[in-house]
């Protein structure tokens, strides 16, 4: 029987409605795409659609989860076949219907469709040309394969399986004696998918044992000698990279990638300049702090002897114990003066809810100053610390330094970020994640708040403008290491004695730039970034298109963008679904 059903909503719960979505919000100006696009359902799906992949053809561990693992050339397969599949979705979508954030959102997920695309074909490429190091790793792929569906294997012949990957492991190990040194690239490559074997095998391994009364009789023992030998296989194959730590008396380990990767790396990010373009707008900017620089220290009666400025400047160190009242006072300090110059509305729950906590010892040795996020990071001085290390890390958190950053890791900076990126297209986030919308909006407001004369005395001139010569000096030395013409201890140097760092700090901020985990353009994506936005705020703001206000919320709402893309969407570009990128937003001075 076919019944129809209605409802009739009481009178109250309309009015409460009306309460609280009241009429005068206007609704013709709560515009959908506001909020998303209809390209949205495509970055989703696609997003989801890759977890599925590398879940089902990734090592499945025992309980709940998934561990991330170096793909098998049967997931990477699948994975091309996906990436492909969305592209052609993309060729039949109606692109000419889109709005300028649409065709944004359809420019990016393609370019990065492509990008995954050459990513994999490399990853295929590179496992068929160092297969030759791992002869075993398919007998592991087979044996995971057939767990996956849960057929029933029988013990003995797992057992026989797993002897001879044994002995076609101790055949590597011998093989590596005839080797010299293997590429840190490639030695990384057979690293990841080692793990990957490892993972795979002991997921098989945790699915049957002790389920399975054969396998459990055959299989341990050897299981365990398998384990074994692929942990000293890695260990053996890591003695021979080519990975250099230089003996420049810095001991820090690192491999410059060559100026044709870093164009290329620049081209991908949309950045319109070469390293040589950006070499020089560092020498620019840099320039300009030194100028700067000057006038401060002469208003403080030390002539052109700015480092004596700067040292009286180091040494207004709070006493141990206070560095965490002295955040709350830069903090208050800097909303009070976005409120007054109407700067931004900051929302009351993001103002509300940032945290503190203490940065420990280790972190510190490559985070010499405080770091932000959901919270803020201090750096500062611990009892386990040496006399020496105490005086560096105080010297180089004082207030005047500090002024300039800790609204760069709070509000309106990296806080606020993810306060915002959770609430306003948050599809974006992870799609297009890049470091020059991450620190380029940060460092924005760094540029912003000294432009706005946030620092009223000399003392704090010169701290923030420590910190705008700390980001041209990073995009100087991390070039110039990068295409090979600097060591570390000259990047150490360099920093010590143009910029002005504690040889501790400077270490410290070149060790994490060239040993951690960070983009070879991660360091020189401050600046750039930031320079950037400025750039459109001159083209809006300056141009009394928009408010302050305005134009920083409507920033933030995009979430990550490249920041031409960002460019393109405020000012109601029209695109083309093949746009390259061309925007030149600097303007050098010859």
């Amino acid at each position: 029987m076919n019944r129809s059903f209605s409802f009739k909503a009481p009178k109250t719960l309309f009015y409460g409605l009306l309460f609280l979505f009241p009429i005068s919000m206007h609704a013709q100006k709560m515009k959908l795409y506001d909020h998303t696009t209809p390209i949205e359902p495509f970055i989703v799906q696609y997003k989801h659609d890759v977890e599925a992949i590398n879940y089902f053809y990734g090592p499945m561990p025992k309980g709940w989860g998934n561990q991330q693992a170096a793909a098998s050339p049967e997931q990477l397969a699948r994975l091309q076949r996906l990436d492909n599949e969305y592209l052609n979705k993309l060729d039949k979508f109606p692109y000419e219907q889109l709005e300028t954030s649409g065709q944004v959102d359809f420019i990016l997920l393609k370019r990065k469709l492509k990008s995954d695309l050459l990513s994999l074909e490399e990853d295929e490429s590179n496992y068929k040309r160092l297969a030759m190091y791992l002869p075993f790793a398919q007998r592991i792929f087979t044996l995971e394969k057939e767990r996956r569906r849960g057929k029933r294997l029988a013990g003995e012949d797992v057992a026989k399986e797993l002897t001879l990957v044994v002995g076609e492991i101790d055949q590597s190990i011998a093989a590596l004696q005839g080797k010299t040194k293997i590429p840190d690239a490639d030695v990384n490559f057979l690293t990841a998918l080692l793990n990957s074997l490892d993972l795979r095998i002991t997921s098989t391994f945790d699915f049957y044992n002790g389920y399975d009364p054969e396998f459990t009789w055959w299989v341990p023992a050897i299981f365990q000698q398998v384990k074994n030998k692929l942990s000293d296989y890695k260990e053996k194959l890591g003695a021979k990279s080519d990975r250099k730590v230089f003996d420049d008396g810095s001991q820090i380990a690192g491999v410059p990638i060559g100026e044709k990767d870093i164009n290329r790396r620049l081209k991908a990010e949309m950045i319109s300049y070469t390293a040589t373009d950006l070499l020089q707008l560092a020498d620019q900017e840099f320039k300009w702090c030194e100028a700067e620089l000057l006038k401060a220290s002469r208003e403080m009666g030390f002539g052109d002897d700015w480092r004596a400025a700067q040292e009286k400047v180091k040494n207004s160190y709070v006493p141990i114990g206070e560095q965490p009242e002295l955040i709350v006072k830069l903090y208050n300090d800097a909303q009070q003066f976005i409120e007054q110059n109407k700067l931004m509305d900051i929302p009351e729950l993001a103002d509300e809810t940032w945290g503190m906590i203490m940065m420990t010892p280790e972190r510190q040795r490559v985070n010499p100053f405080f770091t932000g996020g959901r919270e803020i990071s201090i750096s500062y001085p611990t009892n386990t610390m040496d006399q020496q290390a105490k005086l560096m890390s105080m010297r180089g958190n004082n207030p005047y330094f500090s002024r300039g950053t800790v609204q760069h890791e709070l509000i309106p900076g990296h806080h606020l970020q993810y306060f915002m990126n959770r609430r306003y297209k948050p599809y974006r986030e992870e799609a297009f994640n890049t470091p020059f919308w991450t620190e380029g909006w940060t460092l924005y407001w760094e540029l912003l708040l000294y432009s706005k004369g946030f620092a009223k005395t000399p003392e704090e001139r010169i701290g923030m403008l420590f910190w705008r010569m700390h980001r041209c000096a990073r995009i100087t030395f991390s070039i110039k290491f990068h295409l090979g013409e600097w060591t570390p201890k000259q990047c150490i140097d360099y920093l010590v004695n143009r910029v002005g760092f504690e040889s501790a700090n400077a270490h410290g901020e070149v060790k994490r730039s060239f040993e951690g985990s960070y983009d070879p353009l991660y360091q020189l994506a401050y600046l750039v970034g930031g320079l950037q936005l400025m750039r459109i705020k001159e083209e809006v703001v300056d141009q009394g298109k928009m408010s302050f206000a305005d134009f920083h919320d409507r920033v933030i709402k995009e979430n990550y963008l490249p920041m031409e893309m960002l460019r393109a969407i405020i000012r109601g570009e029209q695109l083309k679904p093949d746009h390259e990128t061309n925007w030149k937003f600097y303007h050098f001075n010859n």
